[in-house]
């Protein structure tokens, strides 16, 4: 475009300046080798003009004539490199797509008519083919001639980085990250393997400041870099919790204003700030993540946050955190805990009953057949729970990469990447549960009776044996009636649960021998 605006603006000032001489007519006289020549003087502008213009495209055709010889090589020149990038191209989305015979056939031809010195990436091409064909020592010396020229040497050590990991070789993989790292620290590959290592070794001052250097580099985004620093702190103030109380708390609750709801960072700041007897604090920092997502370790630590308080203060703070998050199973199961604890054991088993409906789990049985235990010592009941907690989902923990773990912790113990532990059921039961409402509510059945009328001894048995067929009923109801209207023995052996194919029941001797003691599961 601005070429053409130059053309324009030569014609038309070259107008111009015609126009200008054709106003104003005059002659020109020359005289040479004794003649005199006379002309216009637009015609002397005329042939001026002509004569330039004649010259120029003389030089013109000189200097291609002379040129010609290299216009000609260069030609074929670019004709063969443009090639070379179309086999280079063509072979590169063979690699892409695992075509490995065509990625190795490009590879060949573009070698040949492209000067690998001047074209880095035939270099790769050539690594990738051999990868695609198997043959990873042959891609691995490759990668390793690559860390020679400088051009090519991230490259080199990002393919060692993945070949290193391929075979399951960490060291290695974190020297070559390093490596890279070293030289270009905004990569995220080689950033996050050092991270890694970092986390490995307990240097979580470093991987603090490789979070705060990614997070200068917009590697991550703010929120994730906060989370992972959340997560490094709460690390560091564990591993100082006995060395350095002052210093674990500042990263503690530092980590807890990074993730109010991050649930081990408000635990530990809250234990530390207990032990320096900032109960208030303290307790603020744990309702607030118990308000985000309710956790039984916070239960825990809120409800003895004062070592001196009585089992119904206890009880009175299990509550207090029920208040706030109602509708909720981890409300109920601090009640139920704390009302067992203070031998209030109609509220222990409404609210455990509660959490057994709003969530079906091992836990809730658990502490279903711990208040049984405590209240009546109905061994058959307890035992019916049992079987029923054995066959319930199991209860939440910390599970990374299939590890389970009661505690959290910083790196999975598996891959060593950080922050891997998610509060969640471990999936290792093939089925759950499946109970009715009357199940759950249900009386307590009692250990033995002084004298039960006949229809309310059908009623018990009823709730306790499995379903017959009506026949097999009736005639079970004259015994059972018969049983009811004798001695409370034969209650009792009616109203005991079927037996489970592998549990042995209880020995008479034993039954005879055993006292009324609260139920441990451990």
């Amino acid at each position: 475009m601005i070429r053409i605006l130059i053309f324009l603006a030569v014609v038309f000032g070259l107008g111009l300046g015609f126009a200008w001489l054709a106003d104003r007519p005059g002659e020109m006289i020359v005289t040479f080798n004794g003649y005199q020549y006379q002309v216009t003087l637009m015609v002397a502008a005329v042939v001026i003009v002509a004569v330039v213009a004649a010259v120029m495209i003389v030089w013109w055709l000189i200097k291609a004539l002379w040129n010609s010889p290299y216009t000609i090589s260069r030609y074929f020149r670019v004709r063969r490199r443009d090639r070379g990038y179309q086999a280079l191209s063509t072979g590169m989305i063979a690699a892409g797509a695992g075509d490995g015979a065509l990625a190795r056939k490009k590879t060949k031809e573009a070698a040949k008519l492209i000067n690998s010195d001047q074209e880095p990436l035939i270099n790769l091409l050539d690594a990738q083919a051999s990868l695609l064909e198997g043959d990873h020592e042959g891609a691995r010396e490759k990668f390793e001639l690559m860390l020679d020229d400088p051009e090519m040497r991230l490259l080199g050590l990002r393919g060692l980085y993945l070949e290193a990991e391929r075979l399951g070789d960490r060291n290695a993989a974190r020297h070559y990250a390093g490596r890279a790292a070293a030289v270009a620290p905004q990569l995220a590959w080689a950033a996050e393997s050092t991270l890694e290592e970092l986390t490995e070794r307990g240097d979580w001052d470093g991987a603090l400041k490789l979070v705060e250097a990614q997070k200068s580099t917009r590697q991550i985004e703010r929120d994730a870099a906060n989370r992972r620093r959340a997560v490094l702190l709460t690390a560091k103030a564990q591993a100082l919790v006995d060395s350095d109380p002052n210093a674990a708390r500042t990263a503690a609750v530092e980590a807890n204003k990074l993730a109010p709801d991050f649930a081990p960072a408000a635990v530990v700041a809250a234990d530390l700030l207990f032990k320096q007897n900032d109960v208030r604090k303290g307790s603020k920092i744990l309702e607030t993540a118990w308000r985000a997502e309710p956790h039984p370790d916070i239960a825990e630590l809120y409800t003895h946050a004062r070592p001196g308080d009585a089992v119904l203060d206890r009880l009175n703070r299990a509550k207090k955190l029920q208040e706030m998050k109602k509708n909720h199973a981890e409300s109920s199961m601090a009640v139920a805990r704390a009302a067992l604890d203070a031998q209030d054991f109609a509220t222990a088993r409404r609210e455990a009953e509660a959490a057994i409906r709003m969530d079906r789990r091992e836990g809730a049985y658990l502490l279903l057949a711990d208040i049984e235990e405590a209240e009546t010592g109905n061994q058959g009941k307890v035992r019916q729970l049992l079987s029923k907690a054995v066959r319930a989902p199991r209860d939440p923990a910390w599970v990374a990469d299939g590890v389970v773990s009661e505690r959290w912790a910083p790196v999975s113990p598996v891959t060593g990447k950080l922050d891997a532990f998610t509060w969640r059921a471990p999936m290792e039961r093939l089925g759950q549960l499946i109970e009715s409402d009357a199940d759950v509510a249900g009386p307590a059945i009692p250990a033995a009776p002084p004298a039960v009328p006949a229809e309310k001894a059908i009623g018990i048995v009823s709730d306790v044996l499995p379903a017959k067929p009506v026949a097999e009923q009736s005639n079970g109801m004259e015994k059972e009636i018969a049983a009811a209207s004798g001695d409370g023995a034969a209650v009792e052996q009616a109203s005991e649960p079927p037996r489970l194919p592998d549990d042995p029941g209880v020995a008479p001797e034993d039954e005879a021998e055993k006292s009324p003691r609260r139920f441990r599961l451990f």
